[in-house]
């Protein structure tokens, strides 16, 4: 099982990003897929799930409105539209999935806000 996240970077108060997250070694399209995120001395926290289908999705509070999940099954991959950033959105953003009770992570990607 391999998960590989792109797109972060450096990103002004109020701007956008879309993160990436493409999976392998599984059958991507059966599995509900995570974005995490964990800001520098905080606990890694659940920011956004979408279920195997695409149809179910699910936001933390801190997020709604501003961030969309969605996936292609077709090219194995999750993202993360990011819109409306703020400081406090400055964390490592991982993308995880549970497979037999065991869980993956890729090795995240660093989003940071500041003007």
């Amino acid at each position: 099982v391999q998960l590989v996240e792109s797109g972060g970077g450096l990103v002004q108060p109020g701007g956008s990003l879309r993160l990436s997250c493409a999976g392998s070694g599984f059958t991507f399209r059966r599995y509900v897929m995570n974005w995490y995120r964990q800001a520098p001395g905080k606990e890694r926290e659940l920011v956004a799930s979408i279920s195997g289908p695409g149809g179910v999705t699910q936001y933390a509070d801190s997020v709604k409105g501003r961030f969309t999940i969605s996936r292609d099954n077709a090219k194995s991959t999750v993202y993360l539209q990011m819109n409306s950033l703020k400081p406090e959105d400055t964390a490592v953003y991982y993308c995880k999935v549970r497979l037999d009770e065991n869980d993956y992570w890729g090795q995240g990607t660093q989003v940071t806000v500041s003007s």
